[in-house]
């Protein structure tokens, strides 16, 4: 008879044995951010950093994703590094807006795109760059994100460093 106790260790120490290896929450070569920061009043955190932004001669970064979305997680994983933390720390106002899934026709603050000329969000992750005024600077690459898991972090970084102005 297997003793209750035993079964219990044994699971204990191959969940440990899992957890240490991180091969089943780690399959990418990416930092994955686990919870997609959003925002509750996502148009009054837009105003608030376009208003930061015209204090502080810098951009806005607003990144429109989702918690659901693996490219959304990768690329708040990224912005969450040291290395762009520096950059957007010098030359960004970053906002996270939560999306949904407008793909499926289920999106949410998708009147947020439409204010700055994106008509269209087809997917996610998607990335505005914007001038303290509100003006639109990446437009041809807006939608471009979706492939952000896919994404060297040196492209990534060295495009977010060109629309930084």
């Amino acid at each position: 008879m297997i003793r209750p106790v035993h079964t219990i260790g044994a699971v204990t120490a191959l969940c440990a044995a899992i957890l240490s290896a991180n091969w089943y929450f780690s399959d990418h070569d990416y930092p994955e951010a686990r919870s997609y920061i959003v925002s509750e009043d996502p148009e009054g955190d837009v105003d608030a950093a376009l208003a930061r932004a015209a204090e502080n001669d810098k951009r806005v970064l607003l990144v429109m994703g989702a918690n659901w979305c693996h490219d959304s997680r990768a690329l708040a994983g990224w912005l969450g590094t040291q290395r762009f933390s520096e950059l957007i720390e010098d030359r960004y106002e970053l906002v996270y807006v939560n999306v949904g899934k407008p793909q499926e026709g289920d999106g949410h603050n998708i009147d947020i795109a439409r204010r700055f000329g994106v008509a269209d969000l087809p997917g996610t992750p998607n990335v505005l760059v914007l001038t303290h005024k509100g003006e639109l600077v990446n437009a041809d690459t807006v939608t471009t994100w979706r492939n952000a898991a896919s994404r060297s972090e040196n492209e990534i970084f060295d495009e977010l460093a060109k629309l930084a102005g």
